[in-house]
């Protein structure tokens, strides 16, 4: 593989969080706000963030998917050299979105979010990481009140996934009217989701799919990572109504890789006090492998990770960094490296 380009960009944050005096609150909102901060700032500082509307959001986002890198063999088909342009597509650069999880304050949030674009998206070239940050109440006495809460952000979790789609899409609607293939766009969509962030993924991405009317053959998102899960580890079970949850996030996604350990006592917890006896994907991985749609896969991170905050403990190891860095970037399941 090639050298990466190693570019940070800005920080960039979506919430439907209410805005406060003193930053963001535990409430939520009707309607997404959306932030910037420049390099080196303070995050967890409201004031080093500037508010931007809607449609300058949009325009920063779709000029730093602009500024992305050609990979070689794109450089090569905007050459009119007899290259597949995708070959080299591991190199791609990404415009990710990171959904926290359950328990965090918007702080937190931000802190965790500042550490994985600095170690996996700047130092690594993966691109550019947008922060969601939905309405947790930051205190271990309220996941009830949280998951109500990432299931009332569906809709605007989904309103961020289309404005995400939307800006690579018009470039390639630009490209195909043109026929110049220098105007594509030349980044992936990937999202990376912890915990209960991804009931909020589930949720907005369900939302999503009704929209367009359940399409069978719309790739919203490239990648879809699901780190330490809190959703049902049946979500993917093939067999269900193609208007489940889980069938609409299969069909959404090109790539859907789950990273689980049995080690993670959190998600122990929550499977047998509010879910109804349902295993978490995050610690048991898929209920069944072969009965699964074909682009779900799991892996196990149990001997990848440093035993300490198991729960988030893959953001915190090195190795399984390394892991999570190859499902972005779309290695096949079969040629994951685990280092030992």
């Amino acid at each position: 593989m090639a050298a990466k380009t190693t570019t940070a960009y800005p920080m960039f944050m979506a919430t439907n969080r209410k805005v406060g005096k003193n930053g963001l609150t535990e409430d939520r909102s009707d309607k997404l706000s959306f932030f910037e901060c420049k390099a080196n700032c303070p995050v967890d500082d409201i004031s080093s963030w500037t508010r931007l509307e809607a449609e300058d959001f949009v325009k920063r986002l779709r000029t730093v998917a602009g500024s992305f890198p050609p990979t070689p063999a794109q450089v090569a088909a905007e050459a009119g050299k007899p290259v597949l342009a995708d070959e080299d597509h591991p190199l791609q650069q990404h415009l990710s979105l990171f959904v926290h999880g359950y328990n965090n304050s918007w702080q937190d949030a931000v802190k965790r979010y500042a550490q994985i674009k600095t170690e996996l998206y700047d130092k690594r070239g993966l691109g550019a990481l947008v922060l969601y940050t939905w309405p947790s109440n930051g205190t271990s006495a309220g996941y009830l009140p949280d998951r109500e809460d990432a299931r009332a952000s569906g809709e605007q979790t989904a309103d961020l996934f289309t404005t995400l789609h939307d800006i690579v899409l018009k470039n390639e609607l630009v490209a195909a009217d043109t026929g110049d293939p220098s105007k594509r766009c030349r980044a992936k969509i990937s999202i990376i989701a912890h915990s209960m962030g991804n009931y909020v993924v589930q949720k907005g991405l369900a939302v999503a799919a009704r929209r367009l009317n359940s399409p069978q053959l719309i790739t919203l998102i490239h990648q879809l990572a699901m780190v330490a899960a809190d959703v049902d580890n049946d979500l993917f079970q093939q067999g269900q109504p193609d208007t489940q949850d889980g069938s609409l996030m299969a069909n959404l996604c090109y790539r859907i890789g789950a990273l689980y350990t049995g080690l993670d006592n959190v998600l122990g917890a929550s499977a047998g006090l509010k879910h109804f006896g349902k295993r978490r994907l995050g610690r048991s991985g898929l209920a069944d492998r072969d009965n699964v749609y074909d682009n779900v896969f799991d892996e196990d991170v149990s001997d990848l990770i440093i035993r300490k905050n198991i729960h988030s403990a893959v953001f915190d190891s090195p190795k399984a960094m390394d892991l999570l860095e190859q499902v972005l970037r779309g290695i096949d399941r079969k040629f994951l490296k685990k280092a030992a």
